[in-house]
């Protein structure tokens, strides 16, 4: 199992010279790569580049480029000059975004996203193979058919022969998408123990493209917090996993709600959802049942969290995204080096 480092959204709390010597550190601990988000702030292939520029072995992954933020033509030229920049390192991590940011922030419909996502996919792999883009396709039609537009092809070629496409997908239907099209899969509030329910689509998406459960990579994100005092530990993870549950996406449509209710917390999501949506976000995060927390979170003494990290490798996790939960660069330091320590003692 790698290890990867995620260092989220950048320019909240920590300097840019603390998030380069946390990303540096973990090159020097053997983690595998390191992943930059983006929501409505800070953009991934900036920070990307600029970590390029400053590191020689780790692979640098977008979790995610929004789909609705570029064309895919603009993604394949963002990832072919990152892969040139960082002499073959990057991993092209894409995702749809959410229907509040894809509508409210892009103004792009957030609608047909199996089929979008499919055609962008398709796209994207068109573009960096340097084939002229012609493509015709339910929600994606280049070149234009009225007017003056042409097809183009890439001037620049990718260091990689192939740069890997990982989709971040929760819902059965992405999930299964993902299977079938995508070289890795970002899922996110992963239970080792419920890994066959929840890689189920997966598989069968996998089995439509000919391959099997080997032929992808599962990279899922966990929240770490490694402290001898468990309770401090859990109510670290509250805020984040109250927003979550509880406040990313509607009444009726919230993917990681649904998520947690396939690992048999339906009632207890629900009543954290209507506490964030009430704007009771302390009482949200109290409202989340222990049991839940260690679930889906890397939290508490190095002894627990040492075999927390062997389940999600008995799970098949291929590359396991490791988010310190600490306020200084200090702290989110010691995070990475006592997980990588705890990952050696396991290999």
């Amino acid at each position: 199992m790698r290890l990867g480092v995620n260092i989220g959204y950048w320019g909240l709390g920590l300097s840019s010279q603390d998030q380069l010597e946390i990303v540096q550190e973990a090159e020097r601990l053997g983690y595998d790569s390191v992943w930059a988000a983006e929501a409505y702030g800070s953009d991934a292939a900036t920070v990307l580049a600029w970590l390029a520029g400053q590191t020689s072995k780790i692979r640098l992954g977008s979790a995610i480029f929004q789909i609705p933020g570029r064309t895919p033509a603009m993604t394949a030229m963002t990832a072919a000059t990152l892969d040139q920049l960082s002499g073959g390192r990057f991993i092209l991590g894409l995702g749809p975004s959410g229907p509040q940011v894809s509508e409210g922030w892009h103004g792009v419909r957030f609608a047909r996203q199996l089929q979008r996502t499919r055609e962008y996919v398709a796209v994207v792999r068109k573009a960096l193979a340097r084939e002229r883009l012609e493509f015709h396709g339910e929600t994606i039609e280049l070149p234009l058919p009225d007017g003056p537009g042409k097809a183009l092809k890439l001037t620049i070629a990718p260091v990689q022969e192939r740069i890997p496409i990982y989709l971040a997908a929760i819902g059965p239907k992405n999930t299964a998408l993902a299977g079938e099209i995508a070289d890795g899969w970002l899922p996110f509030l992963v239970s080792p123990e419920h890994i066959d329910t929840i890689t189920e689509p997966l598989r069968e998406g996998l089995e439509r493209s000919g391959r099997s459960i080997s032929d992808i990579d599962i990279a899922p994100t966990v929240n770490v917090n490694i402290t001898d005092d468990l309770e401090l530990a859990r109510n670290t993870m509250r805020p984040f996993l109250a927003l979550y549950i509880g406040g990313m996406g509607s009444r009726h449509k919230n993917f990681y709600l649904n998520q947690v209710s396939r690992y048999g917390f339906e009632a207890e999501a629900r009543r954290v959802q209507d506490l964030y949506l009430d704007g009771k976000y302390e009482e949200a995060g109290a409202a989340l049942p222990d049991e839940l927390i260690d679930l889906v979170t890397l939290c508490g003494p190095a002894d627990r969290v040492r075999d927390r990290l062997r389940a999600f490798k008995e799970a098949g996790v291929g590359t396991l995204g490791i988010s310190p939960m600490a306020l200084t660069k200090e702290e989110r330091i010691f995070q990475l080096r006592e997980v990588a320590r705890l990952v050696e003692e396991i290999s």
